[in-house]
């Protein structure tokens, strides 16, 4: 039998669903690759019975109990994404907090310290301006240099070398077509 690697991925996502119902079966409590094994399975059933996107991610939530989980699972799952084929077509279902949230303080928590921290500490900041000249949204993330991007977005800097946004890692800035936006810049460091 030849299968597409989607096929595979499909029944190998089934297999681990099908093994999440026998333990839950038999009361035991599943681990976060079952677990989220069989709420992909639900996922990906849900939309093949063309069900609204909104429904599918509602009723994702609902398919497991903290109590049939063990403990920790809600922490080390904090969202998951499945591609899943709906009648119009093949989507990617995105679940926040699939399992619930979780706890303030449980595993991979993150305690911050007190105080401010200065990002880039004695680094030169200043103001560039981006201009979107093409016809699609462009995004500018925190860490890419400036002279790297899309080259629809028109680029002035404030003066020569390499420079990156000034906001938090893992956020970004959005350039709508034909605007243009002032945005905070830090010079690069390093031999780059």
């Amino acid at each position: 039998m030849h299968l597409t690697p989607r096929e595979q991925e499909r029944l190998l996502l089934a297999s681990g669903a099908d093994l999440a119902r026998r333990r839950l079966a038999r009361g035991a409590r599943l681990g976060a690759p079952e677990a989220v094994a069989l709420v992909c399975d639900e996922i990906c059933e849900l939309a093949w019975d063309g069900l609204p996107y909104d429904e599918v991610v509602a009723r994702a939530r609902e398919v497991l109990r903290p109590a049939q989980l063990v403990d920790g699972v809600a922490s080390a799952v904090p969202a998951l994404q499945v591609e899943a084929l709906f009648p119009h077509g093949s989507v990617l279902v995105h679940v926040d907090a699939p399992f619930g949230p979780p706890p303030a303080d449980g595993a991979g928590a993150v305690r911050p310290a007190a105080g401010d921290i200065e990002l880039a500490p004695g680094r030169e900041r200043a103001a560039a301006v981006l201009r979107n000249t093409g016809p699609s949204v462009i995004w500018v993330s925190s860490h890419v240099p400036l002279d790297r991007l899309n080259p629809a977005l028109d680029v002035q800097l404030p003066a020569s070398g390499r420079y990156r946004l000034d906001v938090a890692a893992g956020s970004a800035v959005r350039v709508d077509p034909g605007a243009q936006r002032e945005v905070a810049v830090v010079r690069i460091g390093g031999d780059a």
